[in-house]
């Protein structure tokens, strides 16, 4: 994982040490001494994540946090406020200004780059959809990622999982004025009232006597209903290394025993924003969007997509220096089950092919239909040879599934050639990119079909 990281601090020996730190994890770091220099490098874009201090002169660190937060353009990049502050009314102060943690000094290594590495992973799926958002300008949607959706007048609705029946009526009480909240004493019920309750949260406590609470944490973040949903673990004191797995496994935050009313209602109400931001961002996409970039047959992303995603995808690998691979594929002899089948039986398969390459790549993956029974896949962050190992994958799910065809229930082989090419070091095009797969796929067909040919150069 590789993320620009902004580190502000107006002391360079501070700096210099995070700064260490985050350059042995191989992450790129930038720096800035003061509030306004710190605004303004993130205004200026590629900034994953803020390391931001407190005291500062002029400007302290909450100030720089408010404003960030206030401000559409860079409200959605996380900020963990860092210091030598530790009474809870000072990190309440910070989460208040919308900031998504605070770590006081000294800042143990390995807890600093857990967090690090967790929230960049939930900006990497902000980014995306303000990107495919903002790759739709042309067809009228140029405000939307200026809106502001952070909406704090609805009660969120949150799921606390808590076997302790003091515990749960202190956190009741707790959140009585700011929550509807629903409990359960039973972590194998809680999964299920999870995936099947629309929740903005869900708070996980670790004190359960015969149960690990991260395999709780590891079940919701594998189910694609609650994949996003915030989770809260609520811990004691000593667990440092169950919350750093924590954070590893994908939960948002975490809180310490005994609990403060403030600091919990805090934290709750970040993580609530996030997701509230994420969703109206996610639907306000595809409520604009689905009919003028979307396949009407297929649910895929069209050509007309991708001709203006792949470009911004490509620049944004090539300036961070990160790997992107595309995947050409091509449906074997289509025109023989047209011409047996009829149309109709011919675009029950290109549906069926378009449902399992879906299932086999992910969320950040941008798959379309190029036209006719050509399909294109640009995974970004991802090389040659994990790519490859994706072609081989679809390709063979194909070749050994049957599809089915007609009312009657008949089946027919179905086999997909596969051609794949990535971002060269060095001077590289979308052009030729696309190029280097589509003569991987002429070589993957004419050497026989049902194959997959990767192009190096």
């Amino acid at each position: 994982m590789t993320a620009r990281i902004l580190v502000v601090d107006d002391i360079p020996a501070n700096v210099r040490l995070l700064e260490v730190r985050l350059l042995a994890e191989y992450f790129e770091v930038l720096t800035a001494s003061n509030g306004p220099d710190a605004i303004e490098t993130c205004e200026n874009g590629k900034v994953d994540v803020v390391l931001l201090d407190v005291m500062m002169p002029d400007m302290d660190g909450f100030e720089v946090c408010r404003r960030l937060k206030s401000d559409p353009a860079t409200s959605h990049i996380p900020v963990v406020m860092i210091t030598a502050l530790d009474q809870v009314s000072d990190r309440v102060r910070g989460l208040q200004a919308g900031a998504d943690d605070f770590l006081t000094k000294p800042v143990n290594d390995l807890q600093l780059m857990t967090r690090v590495k967790s929230l960049v992973r939930l900006k990497s799926l902000t980014d995306e959809l303000r990107l495919r958002a903002s790759t739709t300008r042309n067809i009228g949607i140029e405000e939307l990622l200026s809106r502001n959706f952070a909406s704090a007048e609805t009660t969120p609705k949150v799921l606390l999982i808590d076997e302790r029946k003091s515990s749960v009526e202190r956190i009741q009480k707790m959140l009585r004025d700011s929550a509807d909240l629903d409990v359960t004493s039973d972590p194998h019920a809680g999964f299920f009232q999870a995936a099947e309750t629309p929740y903005e949260c869900v708070m996980i406590s670790t004190a359960f006597a015969d149960f690990d609470p991260l395999r709780l944490c590891s079940q919701l973040r594998s189910l694609d209903r609650t994949r996003f949903l915030p989770i809260i673990l609520l811990a004691e004191e000593g667990e440092e290394e169950r919350i750093i797995r924590g954070l590893e496994l994908g939960i948002n935050d975490y809180l310490m025993r005994p609990i403060d009313q403030q600091e919990l209602t805090a934290r709750l109400r970040t993580q609530v924003r996030r997701k509230r931001y994420n969703d109206q961002l996610r639907a306000s996409v595809t409520q604009t969007i689905e009919m003028a970039v979307t396949d009407g047959l297929t649910g895929l992303h069209n050509r007309r997509y991708l001709d203006s995603h792949l470009q911004t995808l490509f620049d944004r690998a090539v300036a961070r220096r990160r790997p992107l691979s595309v995947m050409i594929t091509d449906l074997d002899r289509f025109k023989s089950i047209n011409d047996v089948h009829g149309h109709d039986g011919g675009d029950e398969v290109l549906r069926e092919f378009a449902r399992r390459l879906r299932k086999n790549v992910r969320g950040i993956d941008l798959a379309c239909r190029f036209g006719g029974e050509e399909f294109v896949v640009v995974m970004p962050d991802t090389d040659g040879l994990v790519a490859e190992k994706v072609a081989e994958r679809i390709r063979a799910e194909i070749a050994q599934q049957p599809f089915a065809v007609g009312s009657d229930g008949k089946t027919i082989e179905v086999t997909v050639s596969v051609g794949v090419s990535s971002v060269l070091k060095g001077v590289d095009t979308v052009a030729a990119l696309m190029k280097r797969a589509d003569l991987a796929l002429y070589e993957a067909k004419s050497g026989g079909r049902n194959r997959v040919v990767a192009k190096a150069a």
